[in-house]
């Protein structure tokens, strides 16, 4: 977590970020993003807010503002990556610009989750939706239920996934998943927000890193039934990254896997 530092100092903490981006204060105490591209105001109530100038894939860019928010923006802005200790030498040069990027990446999750607040947002209540999206997409993954994996899942992560089960399918004629419960850890990672239209910056998606930290029972069969891999008397351990999204300006909007993140060490 980010330390907590007094208003007062953002300005000397954050007056450079390097690569074409300057960050000051005005004022109102307003974070005021100066890009190349333009200038982004971040502001504590959450008044004006854009968090990003990623964008979307090009198909979804000319759609209109009402196909957007039927759709997911179709990629993971700033997927979750570990951040190596600060070292004894965080005053130097080196170790200040580092502590500033972390301060920077904590502020985009706190505003992302302020932002999902006003929605009647609740961490544990997120937490089960999210715990039970995961039960639910890996016990229709081992069966191939497209069906019950299409309505869990964004457009992309969807196409992506039918793969998987025809990859599975090509080795294995039957698998046996299961969770033990409960889970040993669920934790939020990262949270971000993604803006689908400049003029409007309350028509956003919100994305939310979960890392899950479980016991599961797998087993494998070939076509004649017999065990190929796995053992379904043995709890393995596993980590998953899985990054859910949700549209905040859609009615009727829900929590959908959008996306995994692999090759984590976390050591």
């Amino acid at each position: 977590m980010a330390p907590s530092v007094p208003m007062q100092q953002w300005q000397a903490i954050l007056s450079t970020t390097g690569k074409g981006q300057d960050i000051s204060l005005n004022s109102g105490s307003a974070l005021i993003f100066h890009h190349k591209k333009g200038t982004k105001i971040l502001e504590p109530d959450g008044a004006r807010y854009l968090s990003t100038e990623a964008k979307a894939p090009p198909q979804v860019r000319q759609m209109g503002a009402l196909q957007v928010s039927m759709l997911s923006p179709g990629f993971v802005y700033e997927p979750y990556t570990i951040r190596e200790a600060i070292p004894f030498w965080w005053f130097t040069r080196t170790g200040w610009r580092r502590t500033k990027d972390d301060i920077l990446l904590e502020l985009k999750s706190a505003y992302a989750i302020a932002k999902l607040r006003k929605s009647g947002y609740s961490k544990q209540e997120f937490y089960g939706v999210a715990l039970k999206l995961y039960k639910e997409i890996n016990f229709a993954l081992a069966h191939g239920d497209k069906k019950s994996l299409r309505k869990a899942v964004t457009e992309k992560m969807y196409s992506t996934l039918k793969h998987d089960i025809k990859t599975r399918e090509s080795m294995w004629s039957k698998v046996y998943w299961e969770m033990v419960e409960p889970p040993a850890k669920i934790q939020t990672l990262r949270a971000r927000l993604i803006a689908v239209d400049r003029n409007d910056v309350n028509k956003v998606f919100v994305q939310i890193t979960i890392d899950f930290l479980t016991k599961q029972k797998f087993e494998a069969y070939d076509s004649n039934g017999k065990v190929v891999a796995g053992d379904k008397n043995k709890e393995v351990l596993v980590r998953d990254i899985w990054v859910f999204e949700k549209s905040l300006f859609h009615t009727g909007a829900y929590w959908r896997l959008c996306g995994k993140i692999s090759g984590l060490n976390f050591g």
